[in-house]
């Protein structure tokens, strides 16, 4: 259970306690604990009830509800508040954008017990009388439930990517064989899964079942596929096998679309080859890339066998050589102490200089989001003094002068020029005022684009992955305002939101616009989402040098010494 899993239940506790009508004071420490424990940076669950104690702000009561998270995987008091309530209320707690009150309400007025009866009545127009309710607000209700609905059954690559490669390693061990692959979307770095797709080079995997490894769910006689799920969180897992002789043929078949495989498969041997039947004998013992190689093309990396005509690109001179983690030089997007980070500017500096980096862009919020400790002006210049001692101590790194200034309602970002102009970079990000059409957010966001002092757009569409969609805006428009005026476009690394989406990497390529791979971190650990970035970067066949914090210190210093002689 990661330091987050912990936290969510100090919160659901805190929400339920409150639907209840319990002591205020007693519904403020729990959520005080949920915030707390989500800064903690060493792992919780690898830590004694005296040790978790130790840390800050816990005291005895939540310590040992955290000793019970950690032994039992479950909270008494929790499980006992949950007896309490019907679970299709708890489920409403988890959508966002219906609050704690607004859910006692409902269900004490309507007698609404659950997600789908809440979206009946909204169909219904039962909501617009209902005190503190409306016609815009029982819209939004109704938005927010369609797309939890749409989000159910489904998880975050990152969720499962560890527990999908030491189930590969496993199975590998198990049936002694290496013929044992990721496929599928997962294969395919598809940030979003319904299930952990793996490929066997063997037939006979009866042996998975009898040392429950998996569960297995459904199978039909005679077929080479299992549906199964992991023994302890319960993901779906798609099992194929395959003979091993055609391995390679099925693990080429298995990872492409639909029209990634018709494409090569139809297109590129001699007679068109159905790529939906087993085993065509002209594949026998080959592997994927000898594969390719017959039908004249280089190795594809499985990530990119989705985008749109990839195998015509590559026959038209295409060549994608796609961006690594290591060439990552720079962190450009962090939070520290001076905004909501959970971490002192010294500590998230000296943590990124001992991961290898060659320099820090500290980013902690403007002054407009109060929400999160934003810089007013006295202490961006309070901040910039420590910046200047650090960089002192810790030559030859460097931190550079960053800021998230907020883009406000009209465009304009939260900083008089005079201020601006004093950072060394800025990133331009919304955080507030989220419910626009299509052209209001993209005509805010193009205004803050035109800005001479953004550097940056961050997370240009605000999405947070199966909790809330992005606010709509014309992705070309944005894009191509960001050509013009040479601003560099975000993927925010947080794989919650993994924004921008890898659909529109390839465009900004096109078009010669630069993308960072920004961490947005917010602790010292948040610093390797950095891997997420980099894996939906690849899926979007960005290369190092369209990257911009692939450039060492040097050439990034340059970069931004010329933008600030184009102002000026």
């Amino acid at each position: 259970m990661t330091n987050k899993e912990y936290a969510s239940h100090f919160q659901i506790l805190a929400q339920l306690m409150e639907l209840h009508g319990e002591n205020s004071y007693r519904i403020k420490s729990y959520n005080n604990a949920y915030r707390l424990i989500r800064s903690v940076d060493a792992p919780i669950h690898e830590m004694s009830l005296e040790q978790v104690k130790m840390i800050k702000g816990v005291g005895d009561a939540i310590g040992v509800k955290i000793q019970e998270l950690r032994v039992d995987g479950k909270m008494k008091m929790l499980e006992e508040y949950k007896s309490q309530t019907p679970p299709g209320i708890v489920q409403l707690l988890n959508i966002k954008g219906i609050g704690v009150k607004k859910i006692k309400l409902l269900w004490e007025e309507m007698e609404i017990l659950s997600p789908g009866e809440l979206l009946y009545a909204c169909q219904e127009n039962r909501l617009i009388n209902l005190k503190g309710f409306g016609q815009k607000s029982q819209n939004n209700i109704k938005q927010q439930l369609e797309y939890y609905f749409q989000s159910i059954d489904k998880y975050h690559y990152a969720k499962i990517e560890e527990e999908a490669t030491n189930l590969v390693l496993d199975i590998q061990h198990l049936l002694n064989t290496d013929l044992v692959s990721l496929t599928g979307k997962i294969r395919r770095l598809v940030p979003i899964l319904d299930a952990i797709a793996i490929l066997i080079g063997q037939q006979n995997i009866q042996l998975l079942f009898d040392k429950e490894l998996i569960k297995l769910i459904n199978h039909e006689e005679g077929s080479s596929v299992y549906h199964c799920k992991t023994t302890e969180e319960n993901i779906p897992v798609v099992i194929c096998t395959s003979e091993s002789d055609f391995w390679g043929y099925n693990l080429l078949r298995t990872t492409g679309n639909e029209n990634f495989n018709t494409e090569l498969f139809s297109d590129n041997f001699d007679d068109a080859v159905d790529w939906r039947k087993n085993n065509p004998e002209q594949f026998r013992g080959l592997s994927e890339e000898q594969i390719f190689d017959r039908a004249g093309l280089p190795f594809i990396e499985p990530e990119i066998r989705d985008i749109h005509k990839i195998i015509l690109k590559i026959k038209n001179g295409y060549t994608p050589k796609l961006i690594q983690e290591k060439d990552i030089c720079g962190v450009l997007h962090a939070h520290s102490t001076w905004s909501d980070g959970s971490n002192s500017l010294e500590e998230m500096a000296s943590y990124v200089k001992e991961q290898g980096f060659e320099y820090l862009g500290i980013t902690d919020h403007s002054k407009s989001a109060f929400y999160a400790n934003g810089l007013q002006v006295n202490r961006v210049l309070k901040q910039m003094e420590e910046i200047d001692q650090l960089n002192k101590k810790m030559a030859p790194f460097r931190i550079f002068k960053g800021i998230e200034s907020d883009i406000l309602y009209d465009g304009s970002l939260d900083y008089d020029p005079e201020i601006l102009r004093k950072f060394d970079f800025v990133i331009a990000s919304i955080h507030s005022t989220l419910r626009m059409d299509k052209n209001k957010a993209t005509e805010r966001l193009i205004r803050a684009i035109k800005n001479p002092y953004t550097t940056i757009l961050g997370h240009p569409t605000g999405r947070i992955l199966l909790s809330r969609k992005g606010y709509p805006i014309d992705h070309k428009a944005v894009i191509n305002a960001c050509a013009e005026h040479n601003v560099i476009i975000e993927i925010n690394s947080n794989p919650l939101r993994l924004d921008l989406d890898y659909k529109w990497v390839p465009y900004a390529l096109e078009k010669g616009v630069k993308i960072a791979i920004n961490p947005d971190a917010h602790n010292l650990a948040g610093i390797h989402d950095i891997h997420f970035g980099v894996l939906v970067a690849r899926k979007g066949a960005l290369n190092k040098e369209m990257c911009i914090n692939t450039l060492n210190k040097s050439e990034f210093e340059t970069i931004l010494k010329k933008q600030k002689e184009l102002i000026i």
